[in-house]
This record gives structure tokens, C-alpha cells and sequence, in this order.
């Protein structure tokens, strides 16, 4: 047989659970231990301070008035708090709700922030500095030039970017929740994530957006382990409305962390918040994590960002010296971006450093520095010689435009430049064929395998061919 206050409040449960969402309902109330009934007060044991304050601030009525109607008039509530994960308050939160319609409270306990003379005010633990910062004022740590004015599109990131704006246009609202951005290091997953962020607070101004490092989560939640208050935590990342985390990789192996960020995500993914993550490998690849959030990652869309072709390297530099108000030679920018290939914050490193060179030095920003320095550059980051560059250096090599190699023309010089572009792009890249087909000039796998042996063919019988191919591949190895 039950006990009475087991019943009692069941009934109220039932009642308020036909007026509020289910989700809220599950959120908020389901939590709730009824503890006893003395004197005609109910007591129910609540998780944490903050879960009390909560409550009380959005269900007030609601509570008062399932009280008074399954407890009679003078019937009250009082919240046993949880505290250091562990104990009960010894000083329960007494409410009362008679038929006025002010709260009283009684036996409030020390160090409760909670005061009625000060209208609605409340105050939030927060992970990222002293607890005390009221909610409307958590820092969104977003970085202002990282926005979508300052992301350059391109085929390599054009579905992730779009992902990314719908998302900003409606948060928790599509069916990319989560989002999980991922790619190879320093190919602008960050930038993307801010972008969002930045987006988000510009359209709704009263959302919560929070940007973080999956490391700072981490830290944080050993703090909070480490001072007895754990739930202050998952409260504080449950009222998010956009929570932006980078690098999610790092969760791998840390089982009570990802633990609670499991609950976090699924509080705030049943209440429509909207989670954006990244990653440097899709969810297929994350090692070391549980079934269960790998699950959830792929709820959403992932959408990948990939190495950026050579007009969008170009365009990158060109946005980001016009934004930096700085002139420099187009040869200079092209050489740049036919350099470096793989990495744009490497490339963006070493047009700093050519600024850097020229200014201290007082030299004007010419060719042959900008070869010296990136030279050097490349050198100490090992340079991956790519299908681009490799094209660069045939068509210098024969005096011929890049957009002629890759014509459909059927000129006999045109046509042994473009099989040696394909020749060496099997020799020096790791790309397949039909990568290199489509890159040069949008040709088939079998194109490139018998240019390849063309090319051989020609190697072994012609010794002009052969001299062409040996200065060609010196050039690319310089």
C-alpha cells in the first residue's frame, strides 16, 4: 500500500502534468522525491539549489494552486535541497500557498540566493568564472570576426556552411540537431562554430548562445566533482539555448564526463536547444566513446570540410588582406595559395609572415621574397605537393594557361601537358584516380590510367619527353 505522501503527490503530478509540456514535465517535476506529510506539509526532495530556484520561478501558481486544491487552504510545501551531493538541507525551504498571492517562505537556509523584496532576480552558478553571474549575463565567449561575412564558401565547405546558416536562422527548430562539423585541423571548423554563434545572438538577441572548448567542459566538470556540485553544473548547461562545442573528440575515454554531457545533450535536444559540435573525424571514426552518444551524434547532420580548392585559397587570402586593409601583388597571393594546400591557418601564417618580413625589413612585397619566405615556410610545415600545384608547374613549365589544360581542346601540346599534370598527380598525391580525373579537365579513371602509361611509353622512347618529365619533377620536389 502506498504511503500518503506518496499519493498526495502522484494526484499533484497528475495535474500537472496535463498543464505543462511533456518534456518539462519529465525535466522538472519527474526529479521530485516526495519525502513526507507533517502537519499538513507536503516535503519533497528537490536535486539541487538551483533546481529549487527554478521551480520557483516558473511554476509557482501552477504549484500553488495543485497544493491547495489536493491539500486543502492551509496545506504547504516544503523543499528538502540536496546538498553537496549527498546530504539534506537541515533546514528544508518551507512554502506556503495560501489563497494570496504572495509566497512566503520560512526556515530559509544560509547562502540561499534568493530574495522576494528584489523581484525576480536570480542568480546561476557558472562553471566560467565565481558563481554569482546572473544568466543574462553568461559571457558567450564568441570571437567577432569569426562570422559568415568572414567565411569564404567554396565546393570544399558549401554544405556545412549552409547547414550552419539554417541553423543560425532557426535554432533547434531543423533537422540539424545536433550539427557535427568535422574536418582536418585548420580548415576553418572553429571560424564555423563562431559564425553560428555570432549569427544566433544577431536574430535573437535574448538566446543564451555559449561557445567552449570540449577541454574547458572537461576542467569543469572535474571542478565540479571536485567541490561537491555536480548538479549546479548540469543545470547551469541545461538552461543553454545554443551550445556550441569544439573539438568533441577529446570526450573519447573519459567515461564520467561523457556521462554527464549525455545528459546534458539530452535535456537540451527534448527542450529544442540547438547543439553544434566539431570534430576531426566523422562519428563513424570517434574512438573511445559510448555507443550511446554516438548515437545521438548522428541524430543530426554531419557535414564535412574539405581541403579548399586553389580559387577558394585565393579568395581566402584576398578577403583577408582586404579586411586587413593590405595590398599585395596578385602573383604573390597565387603563388601563396599554390604553396601551401592543405591547411588555410598555415596559409594565413605565412602571409603573416611576409608581412612581418617586408615591414621590418622595408622591403616592397615582391615575387621572389614571397618565394623566399614561403620556401622556408613550407619546409619546416612539409609541404604535401597537391593536384593544383602540380598543374601550376606543368603549365608554367610549358608557357600555357591553366584554364587551356583543362579544356576540352584536343591540341596535341595541350593534351601531352595535361597527361603529364595527371602522370605526376599519381606519383606524388595519394588521390584516386577518379579524383585526378575530375581535376583535370573532368576526365574518367581510365583517362588517367592511360595517360599514365602514355607518359611511360613516352619516357622509354623519346629522350626530349624524358627530359621534360625529369626538370618538371625537380621543379615539383623544390
Amino acid at each position: 500500500m502506498k504511503k500518503k505522501h506518496v499519493e498526495v503527490w502522484e494526484r499533484c503530478l497528475a495535474v500537472i502534468k496535463d498543464n505543462i509540456p511533456y518534456q518539462s514535465y519529465k525535466t522538472w517535476f519527474e526529479p521530485i522525491v516526495p519525502l513526507k506529510i507533517e502537519n499538513n506539509i507536503l516535503v519533497v526532495q528537490v536535486p539541487s539549489q538551483f533546481f529549487y530556484e527554478w521551480l520557483e520561478d516558473h511554476y509557482i501558481n501552477l504549484l500553488r494552486k495543485t497544493i491547495k486544491r489536493e491539500m486543502g487552504p492551509s496545506g504547504r510545501l516544503e523543499y528538502s535541497i540536496i546538498m553537496d551531493n549527498s546530504t539534506l538541507s537541515q533546514k528544508p525551504v518551507t512554502v506556503n500557498y495560501p489563497t494570496s498571492t504572495h509566497k512566503g517562505i520560512k526556515n530559509k537556509p544560509i547562502n540561499m540566493p534568493l530574495d522576494l523584496n528584489k523581484g525576480r532576480s536570480r542568480e546561476i552558478p557558472n562553471p566560467f568564472i565565481i558563481p554569482g553571474l546572473k544568466k543574462l549575463k553568461i559571457e558567450s565567449q564568441l570571437v567577432e570576426s569569426y562570422s559568415f561575412d568572414n567565411f569564404v564558401e567554396g565546393d570544399c565547405n558549401r554544405l556545412a556552411r549552409s547547414a550552419g546558416w539554417a541553423v543560425a536562422e532557426n535554432p533547434g527548430k531543423t533537422a540539424f540537431n545536433p550539427l557535427l562539423i568535422y574536418s582536418q585541423v585548420g580548415l576553418g571548423k572553429t571560424h564555423l562554430g563562431h559564425a553560428i554563434g555570432l549569427q544566433v545572438k544577431a536574430n535573437f538577441p535574448d538566446k543564451t548562445v555559449l561557445y567552449l572548448q570540449t577541454e574547458q567542459f572537461i576542467n569543469q566538470y572535474i571542478d565540479s566533482v571536485r567541490n561537491n556540485n555536480q548538479n549546479d553544473f548540469v543545470h547551469f548547461y541545461q538552461m543553454i539555448d545554443v551550445l556550441i562545442l569544439d573539438d568533441i573528440q577529446f570526450l573519447a575515454g573519459k567515461e564520467k564526463t561523457q556521462d554527464i554531457f549525455f545528459h546534458i545533450f539530452n535535456h537540451l535536444h527534448q527542450n529544442n536547444k540547438q547543439i553544434v559540435l566539431t570534430s576531426d573525424k566523422p562519428p563513424v571514426e570517434l574512438k573511445g566513446m559510448e555507443p550511446r552518444l554516438l548515437s545521438r551524434f548522428k541524430w543530426g547532420l554531419a557535414a564535412d570540410l574539405q581541403v579548399p580548392d586553389l580559387e577558394t585559397r585565393i579568395a581566402i587570402l584576398q578577403r583577408k588582406l582586404y579586411t586587413d586593409g593590405i595590398e599585395m601583388p596578385d602573383e604573390v597571393v597565387e603563388y601563396l595559395a599554390y604553396s601551401i594546400t592543405t591547411n588555410i591557418r598555415e596559409m594565413e601564417g605565412a602571409l603573416i609572415s611576409i608581412l612581418a618580413q617586408a615591414s621590418l625589413n622595408k622591403k616592397t612585397i615582391t615575387l621572389d621574397l614571397a618565394k623566399q619566405m614561403i620556401d622556408k615556410f613550407v619546409k619546416n610545415t612539409t609541404r604535401e605537393i597537391s593536384i593544383d600545384y602540380i598543374q601550376k608547374v606543368v603549365c608554367d613549365y610549358f608557357n600555357i594557361p591553366l584554364d587551356v589544360l583543362n579544356s576540352k581542346t584536343r591540341k596535341r601540346e595541350i593534351v601531352q601537358a595535361r597527361q603529364l599534370a595527371m602522370y605526376f598527380s599519381k606519383k606524388h598525391t595519394k588521390n584516386s584516380l577518379a579524383t585526378i580525373g575530375l581535376q583535370c579537365g573532368n576526365k574518367d579513371h581510365a583517362t588517367v590510367l592511360h595517360a599514365c602509361r602514355t607518359v611511360n611509353n613516352l619516357i622509354e622512347t623519346d629522350r626530349r619527353f624524358r627530359n621534360y618529365v625529369d626538370e618538371i619533377d625537380k621543379k615539383l620536389k623544390l
